[in-house]
């Protein structure tokens, strides 16, 4: 069987590279698309497939300003020739849906999310500080065509997989289209944990707006905390600024490093609405309690501790704050400290493990097996199915097809 995986672009690793990762171990005989690349990013697991770029990857600048150029989205991927594919997988947060495939060509898009700043997070994007006067302009009038094409390029596609319910909610709204939840691979079973922690806690994810630094740091700052933050991106510079005495920017580290960076804090601070959200779950795969933002993927892989019943604390995972502001954030932190000593660090880890790869394998696995062979049945014989639809409908309708 000849298979595509087509990704949006290989410029970083973070959740979706982790997801294709995992495609190419199911499907190691697979080819890779991808609109833009940087080969030095590339993982070991990724370089041992056939990689295909579009001419995007050409532009001068194009990686770097790769998402400056959605007006040119469209045409390079349907610029991809995948005649001759018996199955193509899209890793979607962005526009990898929109490839062209053969009729015979069975195509599953794994959705992380339809695109956030075209869809739910589009004003957020359009009020933001990276845009300037005309860029706001050029950014609203493209985004309403993208729409358009997005929404169309949905219906090249014959089944979704979506990361998270939360994520399955919007594919409903923006597609009309039902999507099967799977979430993505995370690695819990091989991480060890001993329970012991520092004084401090711990953020870590890209230092972009929508991911909400600010939140922690300033929750932190106000209530004199210890606070490590992990990533890096381009709002450094501004958090730098805002950050007390008591923060410290570690970068970007290894997988490794983060993973002693998880066992050593006393709790993760998540304070940004992600569609999965990876970073939680590795926490808990440390044994680490998590104080998150009340919405999003969040609310699917945490068990959120209630203070008026301190007696299932040990069967928590952490605890949530409502608004997204420090002081709330800084209530739900004082709020964890008293609660604190009641976390059981092996619960939290039992739980985390409902998340691991293996099950990410097993499912996926299963899951394209069935809709391929269901395909491939009704390409087969799209009449005899066609019959057995109509006859359903009752017992005095005459047979159309044959006797």
């Amino acid at each position: 069987m000849r298979v595509a995986i087509v990704h949006y672009w290989f410029l970083t690793r973070r959740g979706g590279e982790r997801v294709v990762e995992a495609l190419g171990e199911l499907f190691p005989q697979a080819d890779l698309f991808t609109l833009v690349a940087n080969p030095q990013t590339l993982s070991p697991e990724l370089r041992a497939h056939r990689l295909t770029t579009s001419f995007l990857q050409s532009i001068p600048g194009g990686r770097r300003w790769h998402r400056h150029l959605l007006p040119l989205y469209p045409l390079a991927l349907e610029q991809f020739d995948l005649r001759g594919y018996d199955l193509v997988i899209s890793s979607e947060s962005g526009p990898a849906k929109g490839v062209l495939t053969a009729p015979d060509t069975c195509h599953i898009c794994y959705c992380h999310t339809p695109m956030r700043y075209l869809w739910n997070s589009y004003h957020d994007y359009k009020q933001g500080s990276g845009l300037g006067g005309l860029g706001k302009v050029v950014f609203g009038v493209t985004a309403h065509y993208g729409r358009l094409w997005d929404l169309a390029s949905a219906a090249r596609v014959d089944h979704f997989v979506a990361n998270s319910h939360t994520v399955a909610a919007r594919i409903r709204k923006y597609y009309r289209r039902d999507a099967e939840v799977i979430y993505p691979p995370v690695e819990v079973c091989g991480v060890p944990f001993d329970g012991k922690h520092e004084d401090h806690y711990l953020a870590v994810g890209q230092l972009v707006n929508y991911k909400r630094m600010d939140l922690a740091i300033s929750a932190c700052n106000h209530l004199g905390r210890k606070l490590r933050v992990v990533g890096a991106g381009e709002d450094y510079k501004r958090l730098r600024r805002m950050a007390g005495k008591n923060v410290t920017f570690l970068g970007t580290l290894s997988d490794q490093e983060v993973r002693d960076q998880y066992a050593q804090c006393r709790a993760l601070l998540f304070p940004g609405e992600e569609d999965f959200g990876i970073v939680p779950v590795e926490a808990q795969a440390s044994g680490r309690p998590v104080i998150a933002f009340a919405k999003g993927g969040a609310r699917e892989t945490l068990i959120g501790a209630d203070p008026d019943e301190p007696e299932l604390t040990g069967q928590s995972t952490g605890v949530f704050f409502e608004e997204p502001s420090p002081s709330s954030l800084a209530k739900a932190i004082l709020k964890f400290e008293v609660m604190e000593s009641r976390f059981s660090p092996a619960f939290i880890r039992s739980h985390a493990e409902q998340f691991d790869r293996q099950h990410f394998l097993r499912k996926m696995s299963r899951f394209v097996a069935e809709r391929f062979k269901e395909y491939r049945a009704l390409e087969a014989a799209p009449g005899q199915h066609e019959c057995v639809a109509v006859a359903a409908g009752g017992d005095d309708l005459p047979p159309l097809c044959g006797s």
